[in-house]
């Protein structure tokens, strides 16, 4: 069975808006593609982070460096779905779905293929409850921010989530790559 894999760039404190972090660096986006080059073939996002990632990434002129260029063309090449109740239609390989963001995912979960990245936070507290995601890859940078969305608002979960590390990784600029599963 595919897994269902969230992975996010946070702050200190919990806040996960892009533009309140500072972009990775070549190692931490190094970090991403290792991610999605051996356990990933399906991304699913939430239209404001679709609309975020696209077209950004579709535009080469946005590829700083050789990392940049490796994630565009991953991403680009990607089977994506984005969760939307007001998109009609997407590009770049993308499929938009209106059901239930847990009932698709619980089925694409049983189809074959790798993994599934989740690429959004609006989903994760809904995705949680259901049990739907199996690992949590978390790279905190060394910033607090103070403001802005965080991974978990206040109230979104119901009852505690206990989580189990089983991977951390230190990266020269500070940030720290967590793994965390269902424990």
């Amino acid at each position: 069975m595919r897994k269902v894999i969230i992975a996010i760039n946070m702050s200190i404190d919990g806040c996960v808006g892009h533009m309140s972090l500072p972009g990775p660096d070549e190692e931490v986006g190094g970090y991403f593609n290792d991610l999605m080059q051996q356990d990933v073939d399906l991304i699913a996002y939430g239209r404001k982070m679709y609309e975020i990632m696209f077209p950004y990434w579709a535009d080469e002129a946005n590829w700083a460096d050789e990392s940049d260029t490796e994630f565009g063309q991953r991403l680009i090449a990607f089977d994506k779905v984005v969760f939307s109740r007001t998109l009609a239609n997407a590009e770049y390989n993308t499929r938009v779905v209106s059901t239930d963001p847990v009932e698709e995912l619980l089925k694409l979960k049983h189809q074959p293929g790798k993994n599934i990245y989740v690429g959004t936070v609006s989903m994760l507290p809904q995705l949680a409850r259901a049990g739907v995601i199996d690992e949590y890859h978390l790279v905190v940078h060394p910033v607090i921010v103070g403001q802005g969305t965080r991974l978990v608002e206040d109230g979104a979960l119901a009852e505690r989530l206990s989580l189990k590390l089983v991977e951390s990784k230190v990266f020269k600029s500070g940030c720290v790559a967590l793994k965390y599963v269902k424990s």
